[in-house]
């Protein structure tokens, strides 16, 4: 079995970018956190299909990595609410949505956990009954907010994001698309 090779810098298409060769079918680009680009190859492509693969995508890199650096600033933006104040705006809104569930989970509401979580707005875990959201949610318009919940609860009903999934979510909110659109603003 071959072992990853160590990367070497490239320059394709005005990118710079950290090229390595590993046991992979396909060519393959990240644009990682910090900004910096790591492109993997498998061993039988020639480095001037990866010049030309990144070179390709110089456009796109370069928005991700816009993206990249808005969410770094992001993440290191004070928060503008505490945790308590951010789980009582949750626990509000949960005890609006849970009576539509509360047959499934048995009259049990679920523990409302607060988080700051980076890359999520919400996590339901069925088994332990509990919803967690992050704190930075509590920051969002009230409409995205209640969004969020209601999708964190129609996962007791669907663990996945399957069209059923969806289908619940939209029978209680069919206005839901509009109200995530709030989330990236």
């Amino acid at each position: 079995m071959q072992q990853k090779q160590s990367g070497q810098l490239r320059t394709a298409g005005g990118i710079q970018y950290e090229f390595t060769r590993k046991k992979v079918k396909n060519i393959n680009l990240r644009v990682r956190p910090d900004g910096t680009v790591a492109v993997s190859a498998p061993h039988r492509v020639p480095v001037s299909a990866a010049d030309a693969f990144v070179a390709a995508r110089a456009a796109w890199i370069t928005q991700a990595r816009m993206r990249a650096k808005e969410r770094r600033a992001e993440d290191e933006r004070p928060y503008l609410v505490s945790e308590d104040q951010a789980r009582a705006v949750f626990t509000e809104i949960s005890e609006q949505i849970f009576p539509i569930f509360a047959q499934l989970l048995h009259g049990q509401r679920p523990v409302i956990r607060v988080s700051r979580m980076k890359t999520r707005w919400g996590v339901c875990t069925p088994a332990k009954r509990q919803l967690t959201f992050s704190l930075r949610l509590a920051e969002k318009p009230r409409e995205a907010i209640e969004y969020v919940v209601l999708h964190e609860y129609a996962h007791f009903v669907h663990a996945d994001h399957s069209p059923a999934f969806w289908a619940v979510v939209a029978r209680y909110m069919p206005d839901y698309a509009e109200r995530r659109a709030l989330l990236s603003r």
